[in-house]
């Protein structure tokens, strides 16, 4: 198996502006992409023609579509998000799943602010810097 490579460039925003980041979690949405998913279904997607092997599947990570879409507008409210952006979208949104395991959501369309998700790999070096701020920022349930 290949090792996976992580852009370098990506970085995390240092935004205190409250009101742009709860602003941008209500913009976004989660539209999942089937080619994440063993069970795409789950998520009303339709499975992929060719799915592709070497994609990184996120439903492992005990994600549903309600909690997906939670977690993303929970990252953006934190502001866990790149300082790469698209139309005043960031290119990146990062959360952290129930079970500890760290998400990046990359956006997926400009036009409906929607983003799909999936697990970061062990050895990104970007997740244990996610799961660190997750830690001391999120909200607790």
């Amino acid at each position: 198996m290949r090792k996976r490579k992580f852009n370098p460039k990506r970085r995390i925003i240092n935004s205190t502006d409250e009101a742009a980041l709860q602003a941008l979690s209500q913009r976004v949405g989660y539209a999942g992409n089937p080619a994440h998913k063993k069970h795409p279904a789950d998520f009303g997607l339709t499975p992929p023609a060719q799915p592709r092997l070497n994609k990184t599947l996120c439903d492992g990570t005990q994600v549903k579509l309600h909690l997906a879409m939670k977690l993303l507008r929970t990252g953006a409210k934190m502001g866990l998000i790149s300082i790469q952006e698209h139309n005043g979208l960031p290119q990146n949104i990062w959360a952290v799943s129930p079970n500890g395991v760290a998400l990046e959501a990359q956006l997926d369309n400009v036009e409906a602010a929607t983003y799909h998700g999936y697990p970061m790999g062990l050895d990104d070096p970007l997740a244990n810097e996610i799961l660190a701020r997750w830690k001391d920022g999120a909200p607790s349930e």
